[in-house]
């Protein structure tokens, strides 16, 4: 599916992606879904389908965040408090750090409640709240929209290339 343009697309690209990223989860066997690697099968920080599952789950929390502090006409910490977009692997260390060990049943579960509420958000703006660029002075040149697909759609896309190659395990 192409880049999301407005909100009904938005919308279904999220839901398709999240659907697909659950659907390779199921098809995996149970050894392989609560298997802790010990090499980059997934990629050089993620050591289990859960880490994967938690990292979306945080940045939905951040993204949620992000919101909140920009819609109060505060400028967020985007992507922390303490790190910048060039810092990353840090920040995403720190979030692997604080799901370590989690099982996948309840990765699952915050995952669709925080997905819940990054739908609720979405489903709060206009297609022109959501894509026009500029719209709101914290989100800099981009759109609230844009924001979102790099949280939802995009995001559930880079969980599915770094699940899929446990298929072939």
């Amino acid at each position: 599916m192409s880049r999301p343009i407005n909100k009904k697309e938005l919308l279904q690209s999220a839901e398709i992606n999240l659907n697909k990223l659950f659907g390779l989860i199921d098809e995996l066997p149970n050894e392989i879904k609560n298997k802790t690697f010990k090499h980059d099968e997934l990629n050089d920080r993620d050591k289990t389908v859960s880490d994967v599952i938690c990292h979306l789950h945080e940045w939905h929390l951040m993204m949620a965040s992000w919101y909140k502090t920009g819609m109060s006409g505060k400028k967020p910490a985007i992507p922390a408090e303490g790190y910048t977009f060039q810092t990353l692997p840090a920040l995403n260390r720190v979030i692997w750090e604080k799901y370590k060990g989690t099982d996948l049943k309840k990765a699952i579960a915050l995952l669709k409640k925080s997905y819940k509420d990054m739908i609720a958000l979405i489903e709060k703006h206009s297609d022109d709240e959501l894509f026009t660029k500029k719209k709101y002075q914290w989100t800099g040149t981009t759109s609230l929209g844009s924001y979102l697909i790099s949280a939802t759609s995009s995001h559930y896309d880079w969980g599915l290339k770094t699940i899929k190659p446990l298929k072939k395990l």
